[in-house]
């Protein structure tokens, strides 16, 4: 469906616009006045009619083919989990698979005995536990250099 003066615009097409403003701002085609009252307008807009008017004197961009400026993330934004977390999240998985496995054959075996299990558990678990509060974080670890 081709787009129409009066279709709603997207936020990814005021987007589009602006960065074909700014090219065109950088190219010496527009002053900074102009770039900022139509950048206003831009965000102001809502139909493609309206964001067409703000280039209409300008020479063509194709707007569908500009890529989306992505914004850069926020200072202390929330980051995916580092490859030492996820190391430390599959060692406390096999920590546990490997007690939860000892746990059963104790408990087919002489259930009610001595738990033997904890020798297993105990060990690998606080060396993992010590890993996990002061071996992951680069904070706690100094600084080298």
């Amino acid at each position: 469906m081709a787009a129409t003066p009066d279709m709603r615009a997207s936020d990814g097409d005021r987007d589009r616009t602006a960065a074909a403003l700014r090219e065109h701002c950088a190219q010496g085609r527009l002053t900074m006045e102009e770039f900022q009252e139509r950048l206003e307008l831009v965000y102001q807009g809502r139909t493609y009619g309206d964001l067409q008017k703000l280039t209409a004197d300008l020479p063509d961009i194709d707007l569908q083919a500009r890529p989306v400026p992505v914004p850069a993330p926020a200072p202390g934004a929330v980051q995916g989990p580092t490859e030492a977390q996820k190391g430390l999240k599959a060692a406390w998985a096999t920590w546990a698979g490997a007690v939860a496995v000892c746990t059963v054959i104790w408990a087919m075996s002489d259930f009610g005995g001595y738990f033997w299990p904890m020798w297993v558990a105990g060990p690998w678990g606080a060396i993992l536990l010590v890993s996990t509060i002061f071996g992951s974080n680069p904070k706690n670890r100094g600084s080298k250099g």
